[in-house]
């Protein structure tokens, strides 16, 4: 019996998601047709490939080895796709995705929409609020935007304007003090968790010994603006974000901040597309605009 690609691609993707529903939803398909597939695919090699268990799933050794010889069946089949897509490159209906964090979502693209219409642009563009890495590979999405620089040669990675951070606090939380003269390890400080990974300006609360006065974490930079608005304490913020307000007070740091380093990362296959390359221009520029950015090194 022939083996089918499809079935290869359901184990390689519950190998990679964990649970059947997951890989059925990465898969785009239903849960009882990842498991046909599964069962079929067992058949045709003789072979366990899957222990099914009240808890879950997860594959057996054979499994497990089957996936690995597989994996570059799995990869070329997206590459057809993507070069499939590319070939639509001139039907407007064609949407590019973007996967970002919420605040460069809301607070650096959006905003920054209308230029890219008046770039010519005449396709739509999908915005991906979302913390989690997303796979460019498996086409989740056409680009991406993170505060890491990626891994993988098959990736292309442009960095873009820094974005600078600053300690933000409302007029009533600081009661008429000196910002310059407040010492941060008597208040109470407003900062990021670490949704997106070890943030530079994690270690830097820590090196300065200011863990114990961390009063709120969170991943959400709209979360860190509201409180600091409502007067609960000091906020790391993107100084351009906070700046909009109008009304919070900069709180100087006792040394520098580090900066974020954002990335701008797309798969080679899609680099030549030019609704892609007119993307990636916009984003070089949305983040070259924003107050306060330094320039991007080439890299």
């Amino acid at each position: 019996m022939p083996l089918d690609p499809q079935d290869l691609g359901d184990l390689i993707a519950i190998r990679d998601a964990g649970t059947l529903s997951a890989a059925a939803k990465a898969r785009g398909v239903a849960v009882s047709t990842v498991s046909r597939r599964i069962e079929t695919l067992e058949a045709a090699l003789g072979l366990q490939l899957v222990d099914r268990r009240t808890d879950g799933v997860r594959l057996t050794g054979a499994g497990s080895a089957i996936a690995e010889a597989a994996a570059p069946i799995g990869e070329q089949m997206r590459r057809v796709e993507r070069v499939a897509e590319s070939l639509r490159q001139g039907i407007k209906t064609v949407p590019v995705r973007i996967s970002a964090t919420e605040f460069v979502i809301s607070d650096v693209l959006a905003p920054a929409l209308g230029q890219l219409w008046a770039m010519g642009a005449d396709f739509p563009v999908h915005l991906q609020s979302q913390a989690d890495v997303v796979s460019l590979a498996g086409r989740d999405a056409d680009l991406a935007i993170r505060m890491v620089r990626p891994e993988g040669a098959s990736l292309y990675a442009r960095r873009l304007a820094d974005i600078r951070l600053g300690l933000f606090a409302s007029a009533d939380y600081l009661a008429g003090r000196v910002p310059a003269a407040i010492d941060l390890n008597g208040e109470r400080l407003l900062i990021y968790d670490n949704s997106y990974g070890r943030l530079p300006e994690l270690d830097w609360v820590t090196r300065h010994g200011l863990s114990d006065a961390v009063a709120m974490r969170t991943g959400s930079t709209r979360g860190l603006l509201a409180a600091a608005l409502a007067g609960a304490g000091i906020a790391l913020l993107p100084v351009p974000f906070a700046l909009r307000t109008g009304t919070l007070i900069e709180v100087p740091p006792p040394t520098a901040l580090p900066s974020r380093q954002p990335w701008l990362i797309v798969h080679r296959d899609l680099r030549g597309r030019p609704a892609i390359r007119l993307v990636q221009k916009w984003v070089v520029q949305a983040f070259a605009s924003l107050p306060g950015s330094t320039r991007a090194p080439q890299i």
